[in-house]
């Protein structure tokens, strides 16, 4: 004789299997999602996930020259490409130097972030004022750029944490090869293009390849979450007419190896010659002693890519 079961006997069994799953789930959600959801319900970032890129975080301010807005009207169109890639800029005049410094302390003191200072002729002489009034307040500036400063200018402060100047040595209304103060200890290059015929005062700061350049200097300031590591040696170029204008940060240290001259570590770190044969004023093929201190340039990161970059949501 065969017992018949009753269908409320088999609701109270399926219904006890299915609450011993829940249990030994713990999440009913996933219990009734299946084996690959419940693998995946919970967001947990891959260790080789790469990091979400960081948020551009600066300041920049920058400065004309005289007559600014008939001759450095490059820096108009540099403050418009920086504002592209999401960063908040704004151009002046080098006459009201002083009262955009005392709002830059008001700003910084209400919301710290990176300041970065560029400034064209007069308005180069302007960033390094402006450093100097920042110094009084104890507030760092993370990056300065010069562009064929006046020979007035005073010389680089030391709260700047990273500084270029790029200057033609035979201009009558720039032409300035400044020099740091005592003491400075952050990242120094100086460029000049004199033997570049392309080049002039007025149109220096309009040079394509150089505001490409600055631009990506500026994305890397205002996105490292960080100071700048490693050594602060400087450098000073005089740029050979048929060179690239190539803007590095600073120099570093590398010591020759055996059979190694010049020629042979400007190779291996992919310099041109004549960069390291002037930062160490050496002839390229002559052979160095085994340790000797070789400078050579470098930038203090690879240059980012901003021509094809979005500008986020501010």
């Amino acid at each position: 004789m065969v017992r018949m079961i009753k269908p409320t006997s088999v609701a109270k069994i399926v219904f006890g299997a299915l609450l011993s799953a829940l249990l030994l789930c713990g999440d009913p959600d996933l219990a009734f999602m299946g084996p690959v959801a419940a693998q995946t319900g919970i967001a947990t970032p891959s260790p080789d996930a790469a990091p979400p890129p960081a948020v551009p975080h600066a300041r920049v301010y920058l400065f004309r020259g005289a007559l600014g807005p008939i001759f450095s009207r490059g820096m108009d169109h540099l403050t418009e490409r920086i504002e592209k890639i999401g960063i908040t800029a704004d151009v002046y005049e080098f006459t009201i130097c002083r009262i955009i410094a005392a709002g830059a302390v008001r700003e910084y003191r209400e919301k710290p972030q990176p300041i970065i200072l560029i400034g064209h002729s007069m308005g180069g002489y302007c960033a390094l004022i402006f450093s100097e009034i920042l110094e009084a307040e104890n507030i760092p500036v993370s990056f300065v750029v010069t562009i064929d400063p006046p020979q007035i200018s005073p010389e680089v402060p030391l709260n700047i944490e990273r500084y270029l100047n790029i200057f033609l040595s035979k201009s009558v209304f720039g032409g300035s090869n400044i020099k740091a103060k005592r003491g400075f200890r952050g990242h120094f290059a100086s460029f000049d293009l004199s033997e570049h015929e392309e080049v002039w005062h007025i149109n220096i700061e309009k040079n394509d390849t150089i505001q490409e350049q600055l631009v990506s200097k500026v994305l890397q300031v205002a996105t490292m979450s960080g100071g700048f590591e490693g050594e602060t040696l400087p450098l000073r170029y005089v740029v050979p007419p048929s060179a690239a204008i190539d803007l590095w940060d600073s120099g570093m240290s590398v010591f020759a190896r055996p059979g190694d001259s010049l020629q042979t570590i400007a190779t291996f770190y992919h310099v041109p010659l004549w960069s390291v044969t002037q930062a160490n004023k050496g002839a390229g093929n002559t052979p160095l002693v085994p340790g000797e201190r070789v400078v050579v340039p470098r930038h203090m990161a690879p240059l980012a890519e901003v021509s094809a970059q979005s500008p986020p949501k501010r």
